[in-house]
Protein backbone atom coordinates (compact mmCIF):
# COMPACT_ATOMS: atom_id res chain seq x y z
CA UNK A 1 0.00 0.00 0.00
CA UNK A 2 1.39 3.58 -0.87
CA UNK A 3 1.82 6.16 1.45
CA UNK A 4 -0.98 8.48 1.27
CA UNK A 5 -1.24 12.30 3.00
CA UNK A 6 -3.78 13.29 4.83
CA UNK A 7 -3.85 16.94 6.02
CA UNK A 8 -0.21 18.26 5.85
CA UNK A 9 0.62 21.47 4.09
CA UNK A 10 2.81 20.92 1.02
CA UNK A 11 6.68 21.78 1.40
CA UNK A 12 8.11 25.24 1.75
CA UNK A 13 11.60 26.53 2.32
CA UNK A 14 14.36 24.53 2.20
CA UNK A 15 11.62 21.41 2.82
CA UNK A 16 11.86 20.28 -0.94
CA UNK A 17 15.16 20.00 -1.87
CA UNK A 18 16.12 18.45 1.38
CA UNK A 19 13.37 15.85 0.71
CA UNK A 20 14.27 15.82 -3.24
CA UNK A 21 18.31 15.25 -1.37
CA UNK A 22 17.44 12.54 1.18
CA UNK A 23 15.35 10.68 -1.40
CA UNK A 24 18.17 9.98 -4.01
CA UNK A 25 20.47 9.67 -1.33
CA UNK A 26 18.33 6.75 -0.01
CA UNK A 27 18.04 5.57 -3.63
CA UNK A 28 21.65 5.97 -4.38
CA UNK A 29 21.98 3.52 -1.16
CA UNK A 30 23.97 6.12 1.27
CA UNK A 31 24.77 4.99 4.34
CA UNK A 32 24.55 7.79 6.36
CA UNK A 33 22.42 11.19 5.75
CA UNK A 34 21.51 13.51 8.52
CA UNK A 35 18.78 16.24 8.42
CA UNK A 36 19.57 19.10 10.83
CA UNK A 37 16.83 21.82 11.82
CA UNK A 38 16.08 24.21 14.54
CA UNK A 39 12.81 23.09 16.33
CA UNK A 40 10.10 23.83 14.24
CA UNK A 41 11.41 24.32 10.84
CA UNK A 42 9.58 20.97 9.78
CA UNK A 43 12.25 17.96 10.18
CA UNK A 44 9.21 15.65 11.28
CA UNK A 45 7.31 16.71 7.72
CA UNK A 46 10.07 16.38 5.69
CA UNK A 47 10.98 13.24 6.55
CA UNK A 48 7.59 11.51 6.69
CA UNK A 49 7.51 13.24 2.84
CA UNK A 50 10.86 11.40 2.59
CA UNK A 51 9.16 8.48 3.76
CA UNK A 52 6.26 8.92 1.25
CA UNK A 53 8.55 9.47 -1.33
CA UNK A 54 10.65 6.46 -1.07
CA UNK A 55 7.81 4.20 -0.25
CA UNK A 56 9.32 1.46 1.89
CA UNK A 57 8.06 0.29 5.64
CA UNK A 58 9.92 2.69 8.16
CA UNK A 59 11.24 2.28 11.75
CA UNK A 60 11.38 5.66 13.12
CA UNK A 61 13.28 5.89 16.76
CA UNK A 62 13.75 8.41 19.47
CA UNK A 63 15.68 8.65 21.68
CA UNK A 64 13.01 9.77 24.56
CA UNK A 65 9.76 9.15 25.07
CA UNK A 66 8.01 12.55 24.68
CA UNK A 67 9.32 12.87 21.05
CA UNK A 68 8.22 9.50 20.68
CA UNK A 69 4.56 10.44 21.58
CA UNK A 70 5.02 13.68 19.39
CA UNK A 71 6.10 11.63 16.08
CA UNK A 72 4.12 9.07 16.75
CA UNK A 73 0.93 11.75 16.62
CA UNK A 74 2.33 13.42 13.49
CA UNK A 75 2.96 10.83 11.76
CA UNK A 76 -0.26 9.01 12.21
CA UNK A 77 -2.08 12.43 11.18
CA UNK A 78 0.58 12.39 8.37
CA UNK A 79 -0.64 9.15 6.71
CA UNK A 80 -3.95 8.03 8.46
CA UNK A 81 -5.09 5.72 6.00
CA UNK A 82 -1.50 3.50 6.77
CA UNK A 83 -0.04 1.56 9.89
CA UNK A 84 1.49 3.83 12.24
CA UNK A 85 2.41 1.70 15.05
CA UNK A 86 3.71 3.17 18.44
CA UNK A 87 6.41 1.17 21.34
CA UNK A 88 7.86 2.49 24.27
CA UNK A 89 9.86 0.46 26.73
CA UNK A 90 9.12 1.03 29.85
CA UNK A 91 12.47 0.67 31.61
CA UNK A 92 14.36 3.39 32.50
CA UNK A 93 17.80 0.93 32.68
CA UNK A 94 17.99 -2.47 31.01
CA UNK A 95 21.52 -4.60 30.62
CA UNK A 96 20.85 -8.05 28.60
CA UNK A 97 22.56 -11.19 29.79
CA UNK A 98 25.78 -11.48 27.93
CA UNK A 99 28.71 -13.21 27.48
CA UNK A 100 32.33 -12.10 26.50
CA UNK A 101 34.70 -14.89 25.31
CA UNK A 102 37.66 -13.23 25.23
CA UNK A 103 37.58 -12.06 28.96
CA UNK A 104 35.31 -15.07 29.97
CA UNK A 105 32.65 -12.75 31.66
CA UNK A 106 29.31 -13.08 32.46
CA UNK A 107 27.27 -9.65 33.38
CA UNK A 108 23.49 -11.00 34.30
CA UNK A 109 20.80 -8.93 33.52
CA UNK A 110 19.95 -6.33 35.03
CA UNK A 111 16.68 -3.55 34.75
CA UNK A 112 15.36 -0.37 36.35
CA UNK A 113 11.68 0.47 35.92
Amino acid sequence: MPFEFGNAPPPAGDQPRAIRELSAGLRRGDKYQTLLGVTGSGKTMTMAHVVADFGKPTLVLSHNKTLAAQLYGELKAFFPANAVEFFISYYDYYQPEAYVPSTDTYIAKDSSI
